[in-house]
């Protein structure tokens, strides 16, 4: 949570109220460096699960407050799970560095790569592994010295990860997301997780299928995957934060 200190002061600035935690097997939660990475026992569940507790907490601390779960990366695909059984909890979601966890899975399958090595493939030669990140290589070079950062997920929380991806796709579970929640997807033109704007499109795309009408979204070219963390953040920071101030406007009165 710590490397968007810059896009909570910037929501906080503009008088909202921000919650954020590191998720299971990342940064101050996880146990040890060894256990970077790892989901423990009850794996991406739980995870998901420790979303909605802390939405709980935000809702208790702040009575009355509209709540917007703004998720990336990986968090971006626990928020999609947390969508699916408890769109009744927030007013909006915003997915960031996104797409579809199916479409991930058959690649990380078919190129026989670690995902770490997929994930920056269309970088090389690229000057870090980390390249796909971001243009900014200050942010790069920040992300690979932070001690609290690490390569990729521990086999088991990797395995537990990519067992959602047909939860994730089921129409059926889709269909359950309340269809006038808004829901804001920001990506950009060569963010591998998104698979160039195909999974992200394909992920739009299955929301409009089951009825939800409020689906908005921003594509940046020539981005990577971290664009709240990219050469133009403080655009994409006032995009997000104009979308923000619509969803409260829109719901002012509920």
């Amino acid at each position: 949570m710590g490397r968007y200190i810059g896009t909570a002061e910037s929501l906080v600035a503009a008088g909202l109220v921000v919650y954020g935690h590191d998720h299971r097997g990342h940064g101050r939660t996880a146990l040890s460096q060894e256990s970077f990475g790892d989901f423990g026992p009850s794996g991406f569940d739980l995870l998901v699960e420790d979303v909605v507790r802390l939405s709980r907490i935000a809702r208790c601390d702040q009575p009355g407050i509209p709540l917007i779960l703004l998720g990336h990366s990986m968090g971006s695909f626990a928020a999609q799970q947390y969508v699916q059984d408890h769109s009744d909890l927030i007013y909006g979601l915003a997915l960031s560095g996104s797409g579809i966890l199916d479409g991930l899975e058959r690649l990380a399958h078919a190129g026989n790569r670690a995902p770490a090595e997929i994930v920056n493939a269309a970088f090389e030669p690229a000057r870090t592994p980390a390249d796909w990140l971001s243009r900014d290589p200050a942010v790069v070079d920040r992300y690979l010295s932070d001690p609290l950062c690490f390569g990729w997920l521990q086999p088991a929380a990797n395995e537990s990860f990519f067992s959602a991806a047909p939860r994730l796709a089921d129409p059926a579970r889709v269909r359950k997301i309340r269809h006038d929640l808004p829901i804001y997807v920001f990506s950009c033109s060569e963010d591998p997780v998104g698979q160039q704007l195909k999974g992200v499109s394909a992920l739009i795309g299955r929301y409009r299928q089951a009825g939800i009408w409020n689906v908005s979204y921003d594509f940046y070219p020539g981005g990577r995957h971290e664009m709240l963390n990219e050469i133009n953040r403080d655009e994409v920071r006032s995009t997000l934060l104009r979308w923000i101030r619509c969803v409260l406007a829109a719901n002012s009165g509920r």
